[in-house]
């Protein structure tokens, strides 16, 4: 039987990723359990990635969001400036006999927001789902074009 070079379990295959009985800087850093769920949710409020393109007709804010249905997200406009993009994953249930071997998958909430430029239409913004990337466009407004006006001299 051979050493893993963490401390594992005891057995000869080596996983860089098992760091289940590995030592942890940081949990006495955190503390207790509560102030550790608290680091994993604020983990996972951050690591929401999300994507803005701007074209010359719209603004497009793209976001992954693997296994959320559409009502467990929402998108809504703060004072007609600021886009907002919020949600929650929730834990899987655990059901009596279950043997989890590793859990990667963030759970809680996630709230991410975006300054709007001038030129965003915040009338017309439409947002879908679809294979679990959520998709917000902003159309611009259409600047009017400036109107020359001849002026007599008197």
């Amino acid at each position: 039987m051979a050493l893993s070079l963490f401390g594992g379990r005891g057995n000869s295959v080596f996983d860089p990723f098992d760091f289940g009985s590995a030592w942890d800087p940081f949990q006495s850093l955190l503390g207790s359990a509560p102030s550790l769920q608290f680091a994993r949710d604020a983990h996972s409020m951050a690591s929401t990635q999300i994507d803005w393109r701007e074209t010359p007709e719209a603004h497009i804010f793209k976001a992954d969001l693997p296994g959320l249905r559409k009502e467990e997200v929402h998108v809504q406009v703060l004072d007609g400036k600021v886009l907002e993009i919020s949600g929650e994953r929730k834990k899987e249930e655990v059901q009596r006999g279950d043997t989890w071997h590793r859990v990667e998958r963030s759970s809680g909430s996630f709230l991410r927001r975006f300054r709007l430029p001038d030129n965003a239409n915040v009338d017309v913004v439409n947002a879908q789902v679809q294979d679990g990337v959520l998709t917000v466009t902003v159309p611009k407004v259409e600047k009017p074009k400036p109107q020359v006006r001849q002026i007599q001299i008197a």
